[in-house]
């Protein structure tokens, strides 16, 4: 074994690779000072002043701007990596590829083939590496090397060996607000997942902590570097939980040099809805059943409420009549072959015509003729009222407004959906305009069965709008309303993506698979998830809707089996909920150990809210990072308000979330209050209690009034 470097050589080691990172930047600043005079002479062609001009200015500026937008983004940490091989190169390995002014390689892309070895290559199979490096920086200072040697036997005498080894040292550092990139010490299991076949689906499982989500965002870089042409002009939807999970991982794709992909929470994937709150657990699995799916079918073929049941017209000597049989026989002529309800928009007037013209009798009327019978029609005030009454130009949001009507939700729901259960979907739409996240994929649904006036047709009909959603009419007629923030889509045709990532798929109902299927229809698909976390209480229902979207295309599978997350303390423990959670569950391997166990508090319900300011106050003097205080749903917002104080004095480094919120976030110590009522709250609730726990990189505590939840693990 060889001995540790001493101090002297650790700096020395911190020196020489300086030295080279110092080269790399200045390489990387002529770049950077090429892209910016490019953008600067592409403004200067504008004044030529015709337009080819123009067009060759925009073309001009948008890849040198996207140059530099990746040029700036990859500044920090540049340099992370370096190879020293058997042969005697040292091929150096960062967050871009580097040429020098000869153009030859002085950084390798680590998406790059080249690149492979530094995440493959083991002790066991070194495959011609001797040293693993790992450069520590901060900006472009280097702070710290880290090595592996890999190939002892053939490594030469002189060389410096640095440190525990570069995984181990990052596994203990604290966190913050945000995810980063682990591209420096990406692990072989995760190198694989991240650079498997970009065609069909690839699936990564494994427990907490293994890896998963920061593993799928390093592949949705990975195979924009490998064809991008492919995925950039495609597109990258990047769909994970929440807002605060998005906003927890926003910055890891930039620091990779990526920027153009699209990142959407579950409640933000459809144009012109956002959506925030959650829907509680019985309304949320009524919300997202498959059931839903024929509501809604029926809902957009059902009159709109106040649609006439009757047209008279006097033509020449006849009376002419349409009554309310006359107009559902018509309304199905129009509506068949899955006809979608807006696209057949332009047939109604001359179904309506037709049906008329087999009434006419008069002699008068039968010798001018059906053209001149038509033309009138056409442009009788009458007609165009009745046609816009009983057959509306229909955006999701008015539909979907409908089903708060009992009497329609009944009839839509007839046979579909319980007494109780339409009574829950109710009571969650009382308040007018209150999205809930459960509610986007049926908003989403509806705008498929309704489909857009042709294109065609609405350009020749000025007062025929394409479908627009009614959340913009009313911003438009009243500022001051909650609408105000939403904008509309004004297409419902062209969601597709190259390439769809689901974060937290475990948790995704049918309709909202649905959803997601429509947006990757024809794209590749990265899978994450976890069916011990999931909080959908029907995982069959929910296997098959995810068959569904993607639509046979092959899988290739992976499964990540070590947890770097928690210390094995705190996994053991919530291990043990796992098991009770669910049969069989996904338990990686814990690889640290810290000696501290978690720590479990009964108290008085009058002593709760001090006992939980002191946890928060003891875990935060001993970790340098971000705590969390979760509890069940219901009660989130008044421990928050109580907490108002101690919340301030951390800034934020410690937030008050429900189990959901959890959901893909990691924290140096978690807060755990009154557990018995996460457990309790939904039929996931075990399940929501196992992803609690698991946030906990190296403290945690519970706090609570009752003990159940302990007796049960421990039986």
């Amino acid at each position: 074994m060889r001995p540790a470097a001493s101090q002297q050589q650790s700096q020395d080691e911190i020196a020489h690779e300086q030295a080279y990172v110092d080269g790399v930047y200045a390489r990387l600043d002529e770049a950077s000072k090429v892209a910016r005079s490019l953008v600067a002479e592409g403004h200067a062609r504008a004044s030529i002043g015709h337009e080819g001009a123009l067009v060759e200015r925009d073309a001009m500026v948008y890849q040198a701007s996207k140059r530099l937008a990746a040029l700036d983004a990859a500044h920090d940490g540049l340099v992370f990596g370096r190879l020293d091989r058997i042969d005697g190169e040292a091929r150096y390995i960062g967050r871009i590829g580097v040429r020098d002014a000869e153009r030859e390689v002085m950084l390798v892309d680590w998406r790059a083939p080249a690149a492979a070895v530094f995440y493959q290559a083991t002790a066991q199979e070194p495959s011609g590496v001797v040293r693993r490096r790992v450069l520590r920086s901060r900006g472009e200072l280097v702070v710290g090397v880290e090595d592996d040697l890999l190939d002892a036997d053939n490594a030469p005498d002189d060389m410096v060996v640095v440190g525990e080894g570069a995984l181990l040292a990052s596994l203990s550092r604290a966190r913050d607000a945000t995810m980063h990139s682990v591209v420096a010490t990406i692990q072989k299991e995760q190198d694989e997942a991240i650079r498997s076949p970009s065609r069909g689906a690839t699936t990564i499982g494994g427990g907490p902590g293994t890896g998963k989500t920061v593993v799928a965002l390093h592949r949705a870089a990975y195979l924009l570097y490998t064809d991008r042409r492919r995925f950039e002009s495609g597109g990258v939807l990047v769909v994970g939980p929440s807002g605060i999970f998005m906003n927890y991982i926003d910055r890891v794709l930039p620091s990779l040099g990526e920027t153009s992909v699209t990142l959407r929470s579950l409640g933000e994937v459809v144009d012109g809805v956002k959506a925030a709150r959650h829907d509680v657990g019985a309304v949320a699995a009524v919300k997202g059943s498959d059931r839903m799916q024929r509501v809604l079918a029926r809902a957009v073929r059902a009159d709109a409420p106040d649609a006439p049941d009757e047209f008279r017209y006097f033509y020449r000597d006849d009376v002419l009549r349409l009554e309310r049989r006359d107009l559902s026989g018509l309304r199905r002529q129009l509506l068949g072959g899955g006809q979608r309800r807006n696209r057949a928009y332009p047939k109604v007037k001359g179904q309506l015509i037709d049906a008329l013209w087999r009434q006419v009798t008069g002699p008068r009327a039968l010798e001018d003729g059906k053209e001149e019978f038509a033309d009138e029609l056409q442009t009788s005030d009458q007609m165009i009222e009745f046609v816009d009454a009983w057959w509306p130009v229909l955006d999701a949001i008015d539909v979907w407004r409908w089903l708060r009507d009992p009497e329609r939700l009944a009839r839509f729901a007839d046979g579909l959906l319980s007494g109780d259960e339409q009574r829950l979907l109710l009571a969650s739409w009382a308040e007018a305009d209150d999205v809930a996240v459960e509610d986007v994929p049926l908003i989403d649904e509806l705008r498929y069965l309704l489909g857009e006036v042709p294109a065609e047709y609405s350009d020749d009909e000025a007062d025929v709008p394409k479908q627009l959603m009614s959340f913009e009419r009313a911003e438009r007629e009243d500022a001051r309303t909650r609408s105000e923030q939403l904008r509309a889509t004004q297409s419902i045709e062209d969601d597709g993506y190259a390439h769809v990532l689901v974060d937290e798929a475990q948790d995704l109902s049918p309709m909202q698979w649905r959803m997601l299927g429509r947006r990757g229809k024809y794209s590749s698909w990265t899978i994450v998830g976890d069916a011990a976390q999931s909080s959908w209480p029907l995982p069959d229902e929910a296997a098959r809707a995810r068959a569904a979207a993607l639509d046979g295309k092959p899988e290739h599978t992976f499964r990540l089996s070590t947890n770097y997350r928690n210390s094995a303390e705190i996994y053991d423990f919530a291990a043990d909920v796992a098991r009770l959670a669910v049969p069989d569950p996904d338990l990686p391997d814990a690889v640290r150990r810290t000696g501290v166990r978690p720590r479990h508090e009964v108290v008085e319900s009058g002593r709760l809210l001090d006992s939980v300011r002191d946890a928060v106050a003891d875990i935060a003097a001993q970790v340098e990072g971000t705590v969390a205080v979760v509890t069940a749903s219901a009660r989130r917002d008044r421990l928050a308000n109580d907490l108002a104080e101690t919340l301030g004095a951390y800034g934020r480094r410690v937030s008050v979330l429900d189990g959901l919120d959890t959901k893909g976030l990691e924290f140096d110590g978690v807060v755990v209050v009154e557990p018995d009522q996460i457990t309790e709250e939904s039929e996931a609730g075990w399940r929501t209690l196992y992803v609690v726990l698991t946030r906990a990189t190296q403290l945690l505590t519970s706090v609570g009034t009752s003990r159940d939840w302990l007796d049960r693990i421990e039986q």
